[in-house]
């Protein structure tokens, strides 16, 4: 088995995400194609600097504007808010993939006695007066529920009745989202906005364990390269070490992944086989490997398995959002920054979309960054990118 070099490894990975050499993602095709080759995108409603889902894309899409991604959900449709990574992002296409999902909400969710009639209820009230949130469907009381997007089977009591059966709906493929108002969610019936072939499409997984093996292979693609380990990159995959390594052998033998081994780490590496090409460039020293500076969200895919960071890139985050305040080592909102094939530091950068000022409170550097021209370059341009990202015209830094 071939072994490549920790340096190596980092390069392929941000060769693959687009992190790194000339844009490969531009405009709003570009969000899409890179949503595409990640599978899924995790969504969180925190809009601090941008929602995380937006910041993933910011990093990496060239002129990326917001209104790109909300187009591509609600007016376009090519892309579905619903669960995978959590509750994430995903393209459309892959609705049938997920079938199994909707199935098993549909037998866990009818457990309340009196659901099916509210299910009706709601139906037929979106029918006549287009997308509901919980707060305009006329369905009164509480109930006892729980939702089945996360398979928790833990009971929530005193549920608000309209939520709940939107959720349901949802989660059962009902509904789907038609937009939203800040976290508020609006939701109409899918045969309005996903076509009836995709809709009514067969599941190409015919087992369980196909279905396995399929998400596996989409989230190797989603970070590029990833271990035969615990991780939390396989988060919402019903999987263990033994399911893990059976996939991992099926996509070997199927030649749709091929093995490598990273000095100083004993776990073998998986990388997609259509990335073989890069990975022969990356380690020729052919690649692109140009430097780029860009601000990383929080639950960037890039992100995903902190502990691959750390022993690839000797870089320990932490998402610090629900740490007290006096119990935080940086921010409460912090973004690792990238630069080259290095996390050079973090940074908090904070709009005021009253004033448009952009105020960047503090950059934690790493021990031995060297403050070079070119490094300084990169920050002011990428500060300037971000501002603009978050509709600021001036910066401000408060330290």
């Amino acid at each position: 088995m071939q072994t490549i070099t920790r340096q190596q490894a980092r390069q392929f990975i941000l060769a693959k995400q687009g992190l790194i050499g000339k844009y490969r993602f531009t405009g709003k095709d570009g969000a899409y194609a890179y949503v595409c080759q990640a599978g899924c995108i995790q969504f969180d409603p925190v809009d601090v600097c941008g929602k995380n889902a937006e910041l993933t894309l910011q990093s990496r899409v060239k002129n990326f504007k917001k209104t790109m991604l909300h187009d591509l959900l609600y007016k376009d449709r090519k892309l579905v808010d619903y669960a995978d990574k959590e509750l994430s992002i995903w393209p459309s296409e892959d609705w049938p993939y997920f079938s199994s999902y909707r199935e098993r909400s549909r037998k866990l969710g009818r457990t309340f006695k009196g659901l099916k009639k509210l299910e009706k209820e709601a139906i037929g009230y979106i029918e006549a007066n287009g997308p509901v949130s919980s707060d305009s469907l006329p369905i009164e009381g509480e109930i006892f529920w729980h939702s089945s997007m996360h398979w928790s089977g833990n009971w929530q009591k005193n549920s608000q009745a309209a939520r709940s059966v939107l959720e349901q709906l949802y989660t059962d493929g009902e509904l789907v989202i038609h937009h939203k108002k800040g976290s508020r969610k609006y939701y109409d019936l899918a045969a309005r906005h996903l076509p009836q072939n995709i809709l009514e499409a067969e599941n190409p997984c015919k087992t369980d364990e196909e279905f396995m093996c399929w998400r596996v292979l989409r989230r190797i693609g989603a970070l590029g390269l990833l271990w035969d380990k615990n991780s939390t990159a396989f988060l919402g995959i019903d999987i263990n070490a033994a399911k893990r390594k059976k996939a991992l052998e099926i996509l070997t033998d199927e030649g749709k992944i091929i093995s490598i081994m990273v000095e100083g780490i004993k776990q073998p590496f998986y990388y997609r086989s259509e990335d073989s090409e890069l990975m022969r460039d990356v380690i020729e020293g052919t690649a692109d490997l140009k430097p780029r500076m860009s601000f990383i969200a929080p639950l960037d895919p890039l992100m995903w398995d902190k502990a691959l960071i750390l022993a690839l890139w000797d870089f320990q985050y932490s998402w610090e959002i629900y740490t007290p305040a006096d119990k935080r080592k940086y921010g409460y909102y912090t973004l690792p920054v990238l630069f080259g094939d290095r996390f050079v530091g973090r940074i908090e950068a904070v709009p005021d979309r009253k004033t448009g000022v952009l105020a960047v409170r503090n950059i934690w550097w790493e021990d031995g960054i060297r403050h070079t021209k070119i490094l300084n370059t990169a920050l002011e341009r990428t500060v300037k990118e971000f501002a603009g990202f978050n509709n600021c015209k001036e910066i401000e830094y408060l330290n």
